[in-house]
């Protein structure tokens, strides 16, 4: 399929009415550092050096993941496992049988094994008669994830995590943006947690569909993302402008920050413009992995209804 190439100045897209859109400096002159709307300041500024990403890049050493719907995603689309931890009921079972035997061909070694040994394997975790060690997670080059996002749609909605620390937090941000349609994820490569297996589990599949990238200078990414067109928004609690009130059409890319600090400081100067979720009771924040999902959906719930109002204007 020939690639799609996205054309920023000339494809700009409408505005609604009622909708905001920042305005950005003059991409032919040097870029203006500004704080964003909103901005907290809540930690320092800080910059990491060497190359902007890591095509190649891996987790040192082999994981564990279990988990009926892991594993079955993982042999479906043909994940290299080395050995299959597997009870001798499920090994048999129509959706395993035919996956084993095809893994089996591929060098991966099946141990049947029962319940207790798979408790041993997993620290007890919620296994459901299966368990697998699968080999280091492959990162996906940062040039080539903006090349397949802009391939695969004239909006992609691309996801950066800056510092996310808790593996569950992570694998439920991955689950939540591949299920609503986003291109892909950038994490950075120091202070952040990377793919293991605990993220693995908590993604349930959703990472053999859905590439990440690793990055050593995030600030830097965010800046390439926005030659290649893309609009950032930066997720703040404190942030003036609240997410219904902007339009999310165009190729757009969502930052998130961790969890204790929320986006730091170098990250907020570098976001078009700063959101918030608006919170009507006592409790003052939300989990990142909630606000993630709540802003994702606002997204694309803003794109389905611009795609309802099109085929309405079509049919009439």
């Amino acid at each position: 399929m020939s690639e799609k190439k996205y054309i920023p100045n000339n494809r700009r897209p409408r505005l609604q009415p009622g909708s905001v859109k920042p305005t950005r400096p003059d991409q032919s002159g040097p870029r203006t550092e500004r704080r964003g709307d909103g901005e907290t300041g809540r930690r320092g500024a800080r910059e990491t050096g060497g190359s902007s990403s890591l095509p190649n890049a891996t987790e040192d050493q082999n994981d564990t993941i279990y988990g009926r719907h892991p594993v079955l995603a993982a042999l479906e689309n043909q994940h290299t496992l080395h050995r299959i931890w597997i009870t001798p009921q499920l090994r048999y079972d129509p959706r395993f049988h035919t996956l084993i035997e095809s893994a089996t061909t591929s060098g991966t070694v099946i141990d049947e094994v029962d319940y207790h040994r798979l408790d041993q394997i997993t620290n007890r975790g919620n296994h459901q008669g299966v368990a697998a060690q699968v080999s280091p997670y492959k990162y996906c080059a940062f040039e080539e994830l903006i090349a397949r996002s802009l391939s695969t749609s004239e909006a992609p909605v691309v996801l950066v995590a800056d510092s996310i620390n808790d593996p569950h937090n992570l694998g439920a941000i991955i689950r939540t943006a591949e299920s609503l349609g986003a291109q892909g994820l950038v994490i950075p490569q120091r202070r952040a947690v990377g793919i293991t297996s605990t993220v693995m589990k908590v993604a349930a599949g959703a990472l053999e569909n859905f590439p990440v990238s690793r990055v050593v200078n995030l600030s830097r990414a965010l800046e390439q993302l926005k030659e290649a067109g893309f609009w950032i928004y930066g997720a703040a609690a404190n942030a003036s402008l609240v997410m219904h009130e902007v339009d999310f059409s165009g190729p757009t890319c969502l930052v998130v920050g961790s969890e204790g600090d929320g986006l730091s400081l170098l990250t907020q100067r570098r976001c078009d413009m700063l959101v918030s979720i608006p919170l009507a009771g006592k409790t003052p924040s939300l989990n990142v992995s909630v606000a993630t999902g709540m802003a994702l959906y606002e997204i694309y719930r803003q794109r389905w209804i611009q795609r309802r109002h099109l085929g309405n204007v079509k049919k009439n």
